[in-house]
């Protein structure tokens, strides 16, 4: 098999190839493989960056849900105050759940192919 590149897109390849210190040709043949086995599924920019941020949302959402799991504990009985962060947790487990579903639904995305 031939695979051929314009001098942008044989670039793009030997940056990367030479970031994980292997020749252009072992790089795209790896890459071959990994889209050929479903190990790597191609997306775009576009969902790769909004891939990127739901991956960063999630983590800053569990974060949070740790952060209000730690207020339901420590707050004084009949204040009030476990039971509206109870609360807030809930609805951070939702947003959680929801973000979830986002990153997997992106994840699952392919480029048309033509």
């Amino acid at each position: 098999m031939n695979l051929s590149f314009n001098d942008a897109e044989l670039e793009v390849v030997r940056l990367a190839a030479g970031r994980e210190g292997m020749s252009p040709a072992s790089w795209a043949g790896r890459q071959v493989m990994a889209v050929a086995q479903h190990v790597l599924v191609p997306v775009s920019r576009d969902a790769g960056d909004v891939l990127r941020e739901l991956i960063q949302a999630r983590v800053h959402l569990r974060e949070t849900v740790t952060a209000l799991r730690a207020l339901t504990a420590t707050g004084p009985p009949g204040s009030g105050v476990a039971e509206s962060a109870a609360t807030v947790v809930e609805e951070a487990l939702k947003a959680v759940a929801r973000v979830d579903e986002a990153t997997a639904q992106v994840m699952r995305e392919r480029r048309p192919r033509s």
